[in-house]
């Protein structure tokens, strides 16, 4: 029985370099953890998706990047993490400390640390578009959708529509209580085996066949 492709093939899609798989690109790095088939789709730099759109993350910091399953990230979209905060608590925000010198005397690694807003959660299913910002420490729930050149400064509800700079919510994609169903089904951790035997229920909008199907 065919059960789709493989989750750790770089490119899925034979012929087409453009798509690359993110979790094989995450194998080794300790601050990532990233779901299966989610994928990134670049013409030029497919493969370079956590050298080159995730900004800022460095293994001192301590922040963490996790990205569910079955997401899809556009070209140019950007995920900034907590290495890019400067210190805001005094008058001036520069970072004189990292030039040394002689700047680094006195500076109190607090008033750095206190700007740190956490890891940044991008959950299962979730699609975002084309040149959009993810900014440090947020929580994009599943099955929301981030709109082409968005910035999102805030958490993002499951199966939200979210545009624009500062991202706004435009609305929910299904009504409160099919969204509960949906999460409460959670179909992404399902065995890949049964999400290939139902794929007609999680690609339609009937509720009860994909009930049945969990």
């Amino acid at each position: 029985m065919s059960t789709g492709p493989d989750p750790d093939a770089l490119h899925p899609m034979p012929g087409f370099p453009r798509i690359a798989a993110l979790r094989p690109l995450a194998k080794n790095r300790s601050n990532l953890h990233v779901g299966p088939y989610s994928y990134y789709d670049d013409p030029e730099h497919a493969t370079e998706f956590f050298d080159r759109n995730v900004l800022h993350h460095f293994d001192f910091v301590g922040d963490q990047l996790v990205i569910g399953p079955f997401c899809a990230f556009a070209t140019g979209c950007r995920i900034v993490m907590n290495g890019a905060n400067h210190a805001m608590s005094g008058f001036s925000t520069y970072p004189f400390n990292i030039f040394g010198a002689g700047w680094e005397q006195g500076f109190d690694p607090a008033t750095w640390e206190a700007e740190c807003r956490g890891d940044t959660v991008i959950g299962a299913d979730v699609w975002v578009g084309t040149e959009a910002w993810i900014m440090p420490g947020v929580t994009i729930g599943p099955g929301a959708i981030i709109a082409a050149k968005a910035v999102v400064t805030r958490d993002v509800a499951p199966y939200a529509v979210v545009a624009g700079n500062p991202a706004r919510e435009i609305r929910r994609r299904f009504e409160k209580q099919t969204i509960a169903s949906l999460l409460d089904i959670a179909w992404w951790d399902w065995p890949v085996e049964q999400i290939t035997r139902n794929l007609d229920a999680i690609r339609g909008r009937d509720l009860e066949r994909l009930r049945s199907a969990a």
